[in-house]
């Protein structure tokens, strides 16, 4: 995105952990920023996450990082239909420290277009027929292996790419199966994502070349 970057405008409440994390997520979108302030969310803060879920819907945006899942594991189980948003940890590392706050605006608006999008694509799934649905040809671990997206060396880095361009969060080759299949995205999907990828990444190693 250009220095001309306008905030998005979403109409969905985005739940993040802490208050750095609101700061840069306001420089991102316009919307309302409710911060859980850690795992051990409080009453009153459920009280106002469950109202904006039930009036507005939410969208879960926490640090990609082991105690981030955690966070957002416990929101999901208690609000389902919540769009799930993330960011990689490459783009939300700053030193020692992992944290949506460390992110560019621009990543995080990202990261929210694309889960609003995979929302907007699984409602009308849900909606299609069975025939349509069947069109969709589920990826395999196989799969996931002949595009080199595990076993190889550089399986984990190519990964990454790939479910930072598809939107669906990192995760190791069975999570990425899961999230593969509950976003509705198919083997073709898949490998275009994966092409995409490895040519941005040749672009990149021939001009360091120059």
């Amino acid at each position: 995105m250009s220095e001309s970057f306008e905030k998005i405008k979403v109409s969905k409440a985005v739940i993040v952990e802490g208050r750095d994390d609101v700061d840069i997520v306001s420089q991102a979108c316009d919307a309302l920023i409710i911060p859980t302030h850690g795992f051990g969310i409080t009453t009153e803060t459920w009280s106002v996450i469950e109202k904006a879920y039930k009036e507005k819907g939410i969208i879960i945006l926490t640090d990609p990082d082991y105690s981030g899942e955690e966070i957002r594991r416990k929101l999901t189980k208690k609000f389902p239909d919540a769009v799930q948003a993330y960011v990689q940890r490459e783009e939300a590392f700053l030193k020692e420290d992992i944290g949506i706050e460390n992110a560019r605006k621009e990543t995080i608006a990202e990261a929210i277009e694309k889960a609003l999008a995979l929302q907007e694509r699984l409602s009308e799934t849900d909606d299609s027929t069975e025939e349509v649905k069947k069109q969709v040809q589920r990826v395999s671990m196989k799969d996931l292996a002949e595009l080199g997206l595990t076993g190889i060396d550089g399986s984990y880095k190519l990964r990454s790419k790939v479910c930072g361009l598809l939107g669906i969060g990192y995760g190791n080759s069975k999570t990425m199966l899961k999230k593969l299949e509950g976003f509705g995205i198919g083997k073709e999907e898949l490998e275009e994502a994966v092409r995409k990828c490895k040519a941005s990444e040749k672009s990149r190693a021939e001009f360091s070349y120059r």
